[in-house]
């Protein structure tokens, strides 16, 4: 099980490296992916992601309050915006539509999560 965390692990930060190029693909999910998989196959790669200086705090918020700093969501609903609308001139309707239906659930998802409680 080990081997199979582990890919899933190295799949999610692939993917989240491509969202962060990408505006469509977004990237804290598959970080996310990849801190929970690597929690389960090495924890040296778990706590590297844990001590990374940009996600480590997103991660930890996401693990103790399910919660998603709202500048965090900002970047991630806007650049899914900025996304659907690069794709508007490139897509065949039919397509850009089922983009714009999948990304209006991940909008909605990320925009409903709590905030984290305020820093002390």
């Amino acid at each position: 099980m080990r081997i199979f965390w582990g890919t899933v692990g190295v799949l999610g930060i692939i993917l989240a490296f491509a969202g962060m190029v990408l505006p469509v693909l977004p990237t804290v999910p598959f970080v996310l992916l990849a801190a929970f998989s690597f929690n389960r196959s090495s924890p040296r790669f778990h706590n590297m992601l844990m001590k990374h200086r940009v996600f480590g705090p997103q991660i930890r918020e996401w693990q103790e309050h399910r919660a998603i700093d709202p500048r965090i969501k900002l970047i991630a609903v806007g650049s899914m915006a900025v996304g659907l609308s690069i794709s508007w001139f490139i897509l065949p309707l039919f397509y850009w539509t089922i983009q714009l239906m999948i990304l209006l659930v991940a909008a909605l998802f990320i925009l409903t999560r709590a905030n984290p409680p305020p820093a002390m």
